[in-house]
């Protein structure tokens, strides 16, 4: 069911803009105060990865255009490409009907995966013969 914000949004007029600080208020973080964010190549259009982000690293993300996500592993702020530099500029920002996914198009420095690749989704499922193929593309 779509949040009542973003259910009004839906007739909005495209030509009158919403105050960002005013949507991000609405947005539907999680009971850990998280919300799955999904960065993709901005020229490919390829999914680089998933991952999370709380409002601290959504507004940090917005202000330096650098992609800091939350990592739930270690419990503090990740900009990407802070220890790698395998840096993400972001270059546009969508949120969805919902208010409950951000999707990101970004320009990526090195790789997006910590295995080296391009992708985070480099196991190809083969819908046909039910197995898994391995891709290869690390980047060098």
């Amino acid at each position: 069911m779509n949040h009542p914000y973003f259910f009004e949004l839906e007739d909005h007029d495209p030509n009158k803009p919403i105050p960002l600080a005013e949507v991000i208020e609405q947005l539907a973080f999680n009971e850990k105060g998280l919300m799955p964010v999904i960065t993709q190549d901005a020229i490919s259009k390829n999914i680089l990865m998933f991952a999370w982000i709380n409002k601290t690293a959504l507004l940090h993300t917005i202000e330096t255009k650098r992609m800091t996500y939350w990592s739930r592993s270690r419990q503090n702020l990740w900009i990407k490409g802070e220890s790698s530099g395998h840096a993400q500029a972001l270059k546009t920002m969508s949120f969805d009907c919902d208010g409950d996914v951000i999707l990101c198009q970004v320009e990526q420095t090195g790789a997006a995966c910590h295995t080296g690749r391009n992708s985070c989704f480099y196991l190809r499922v083969n819908l046909n013969e039910y197995e898994v193929n391995v891709e290869k593309g690390v980047v060098k």
